[in-house]
């Protein structure tokens, strides 16, 4: 039985982490890749070996097994001892009273995969089909694969909360987002993913959030931000001025002699912290001076009597 050194193959360290891992990955699939190496059969067994390598590494749980069991794995199996891994123990298994002592191939069939690799991970790769026994043996279910998709929502839509209905994969899945759901946050759909293989597990779809930009408010993590528009007669004298936040309208009283580009801070009057009931950050407002436009020959007359006095 063949046994493969994975971190050999992708040329890394056994204490490399998932990056280096993905990066070494890449790096040698797109060298051995079939589509650049058409007709090379070595070219093609090293993409292979570089794939089931990276299938394993990849996966915490996988690579716990290998990193336990890949030296001795032979041995191991040989005691009958890889019903703890969720493996068949195939040497332990009995037919008719018999010890079984046939060749492997017949069980496992020819899988292009290492014997380490059919042995304890199923002879699985992305999420495929996983192996069955010959002979009228039951059949080994496989997890589904998860799948990913994204889904737009606007500003105000994260602000209040929404129910969103959409067609994936030939389902209608209705979705509620909760109020103060960030841009780029996943969501996990438990079992809306792959089907699973001969009765397994369907797969999850996590579904990533993007919240579009929105023409007045600017998010800042919990925080909002907007301008203020207030006309020059009022940051001269003074007064009320209605902002219309995304919850309702909203009166900012205006000093006299107010200035452009000061803030007012509204407390609570941001978007509402993600899952937490009552939370919510602040709404900050920076005063924009509304120059007035247009004007009649009496408004010009009082300006220019305005600037003598100044």
């Amino acid at each position: 039985m063949e046994y493969k050194d994975y971190y050999k193959i992708l040329g890394v360290d056994k204490k490399a982490g998932k990056d280096a891992i993905k990066k070494a990955f890449r790096k040698l699939a797109m060298k051995y890749h079939p589509d650049k190496a058409k007709g090379d059969k070595s070219a093609e067994e090293k993409f292979k070996s570089i794939n089931e390598a990276n299938e394993v590494l990849s996966d915490p749980v996988k690579r716990k097994k290998y990193d336990e069991l890949g030296s001795n794995w032979q041995n191991y199996e040989q005691a009958g001892g890889n019903e703890g891994y969720g493996g068949a123990g195939y040497s332990n298994q009995r037919q008719g009273g018999q010890q079984y002592s046939g060749d492997f191939n017949d069980i496992f069939g020819d899988s292009g995969y290492s014997d380490f690799f059919d042995m304890f991970f199923g002879g699985s790769f992305g999420g495929g089909e996983g192996k069955s026994r010959r002979g009228g043996g039951r059949s080994v279910s496989t997890m589904g694969q998860d799948m990913q998709a994204m889904i737009e929502i606007t500003l105000r839509e994260a602000f209040l909360g929404t129910s969103k209905v959409f067609n994936y994969n030939n389902q209608s899945i209705k979705l509620n987002i909760k109020p103060g759901i960030a841009d780029g946050q996943v969501l996990k759909l438990a079992g809306k993913g792959g089907a699973g293989v001969r009765g397994g597990q369907a797969g999850d779809l996590l579904l990533t959030v993007k919240v579009l930009p929105d023409l007045i408010f600017e998010r800042r993590g919990d925080d909002l931000y907007a301008k203020l528009e207030v006309s020059v007669y009022d940051a001269v004298l003074g007064g009320k001025v209605e902002f219309q936040t995304i919850k309702g309208k909203v009166k900012i009283d205006i000093p006299k002699e107010c200035s452009a580009g000061k803030i007012f801070r509204l407390a609570k009057q941001g978007m509402p912290k993600y899952g937490m009931t009552g939370e919510s950050g602040d709404l900050y407002l920076t005063v924009k001076i509304d120059l007035p436009k247009n004007l009649s020959a009496k408004e010009i007359a009082l300006f220019s009597e305005l600037k003598k006095l100044r």
